[in-house]
Order: structure tokens, then sequence, then C-alpha cells
């Protein structure tokens, strides 16, 4: 069993009310169910977090080696495009991760489309609404499961 750490930025929390033309229906709640009982089916543990302040998400990154996270799905909202910080814990715990994203963001506004993650992820997920965090979370168990065992 694998802990898998899914990290939630700015926002997320209006999942469901924010631009549901954008966004979809759904709660970033009913996400998380989903995701649980996935992860749940496959045999691994899910810890789900959303924060709105940068400093957070960072300290929740840089946990990620003491709290035994074995891989993260990170969707960090408008962060994705400002936050060096969260690009620096993520490399300072080498963690791998993969960047996934509800809309795609390549079809949005130019300043939407720069991301300080993509570089450093294991892959991108986006434009697939929720089912953006299924594929990911599906993709990370596939990965460690891949991976050998000391």
């Amino acid at each position: 069993m694998a802990i898998i750490s899914v990290i939630n930025g700015p926002n997320l929390n209006m999942l469901g009310t924010r631009e549901p033309g954008i966004y979809g229906a759904q709660t970033l709640a009913d996400i998380e169910t989903t995701l649980r009982q996935l992860a749940q089916q496959h045999g691994h543990q899910l810890v789900f977090f959303q924060s709105n302040a940068e400093h957070e998400l960072v300290t929740k990154v840089q946990q990620s080696r003491q709290d035994d996270i074995a891989f993260v799905l990170l969707n960090p909202a408008a962060f994705t495009h400002t936050s060096v910080a969260l690009r620096d814990a993520l490399l300072a715990v080498d963690m791998p991760f993969i960047e996934l994203h509800l809309s795609n963001v390549h079809a949005r506004e130019e300043f939407r489309q720069h991301s300080y993650f993509s570089d450093i992820a294991q892959g991108v997920i986006c434009g697939f609404g929720p089912k953006s965090y299924e594929l990911a979370l599906l993709a990370a168990i596939s990965l460690i499961e891949q991976t050998p065992r000391d």
C-alpha cells in the first residue's frame, strides 16, 4: 500500500459554483470521494488537501517525506503560473508528482499557458474536468506499481 497525496491550490474549494462552464458542477468533496474509492480499490491510501494560501501548500509538500507519501497529485490552480516557492519545495523533496488541471490550460488565456511545474512533473493531465483527477490517480498508481521496492 502506498500513500498518495492530492494537493489542491487556490479557489478549488469553490468548485461546483465557480464558473461551472469551465470547471464543471462537481465539488472538490465529490472529487475527493471518487478518488478515495478509486485508491482504495487499488489498495492505496489517499491524503487530500486544499488551501488558498501558498505557504500552506509549500508546507504540505515539504512534509511529504515525513508523512511517507509515495506520490503527489498536484493541481496548483492559479499558482501554476506564479509559484516559484511551490516549485522549489517540490524540487527540494524530490517527490514524484503529476500536475493536473480541470480545464485545458493550453486553450485558455496566454498567461495560463505557462506552468512552473510541467518541466519537473512526471506528467501533465489537463482538460478532462473532474476526470483529470481520476486519470492522474490511475497514472500515479501505475507508476508506483512499476517502481521497484527496496
